[in-house]
């Protein structure tokens, strides 16, 4: 008799149907008449990024729609996968949303989005080599203890390969988690 593989305990909530919020959604959730029935969505993903600021329009919109539903962010900048030093601002500013938000979690890509302090506005991947995994495993460290929590990383869609991969992209993300 095949034994059935065992399924890994969750480690995140289990949230339902979510939506990425955007701009043109908060007029349906904001100022609807009271009695209208709320839209049929669970939670809201926010691009991290877009919220990152001190204060206006935004955030106000943000914190409403907290209000009543969960959120988790994900982020477009981290650049983990750079070999430019983490980016304290950006981390600092991160965590502050975060404190705000309280997300169900916090992802990012596993990418390099500049060098030498220039964001090149692109995700893009990273060779699948030993070095790199070592250097990921650091800085994921690394921001997990700046946030006080574990992120989550997606894997970003790739048109180029490097011929000094030494692993398979699955191979590299088994072994990073």
């Amino acid at each position: 008799m095949t034994q059935q593989p065992t399924q890994p305990e969750r480690s995140r909530p289990y949230l339902g149907f979510g939506l990425g919020l955007r701009p043109q959604h908060y007029a349906d959730l904001l100022e609807r008449p009271d009695d209208a029935p709320d839209p049929r969505v669970d939670w809201f993903e926010i691009i991290s990024e877009n919220y990152m600021s001190a204060g206006g329009r935004p955030l106000i919109n943000l914190d409403r729609v907290r209000e009543r539903y969960p959120m988790v962010m994900h982020g477009v900048s981290l650049s983990i996968g750079s070999v430019d030093p983490l980016d304290q601002d950006y981390l600092d500013s991160l965590k502050a949303l975060a404190e705000r938000v309280d997300p169900a979690w916090i992802s990012d890509h596993l990418c390099w989005t500049g060098v030498d302090g220039v964001n090149l506005h692109d995700l893009l991947p990273l060779p699948y080599t030993e070095e790199a995994l070592a250097h990921v495993v650091d800085r994921i460290g690394q921001v997990q203890e700046h946030l006080g929590r574990r992120i989550a990383l997606e894997n970003a869609s790739t048109y180029v390969t490097f011929t000094n991969s030494e692993m398979s992209e699955w191979d590299f993300l088994a072994e990073m988690a």
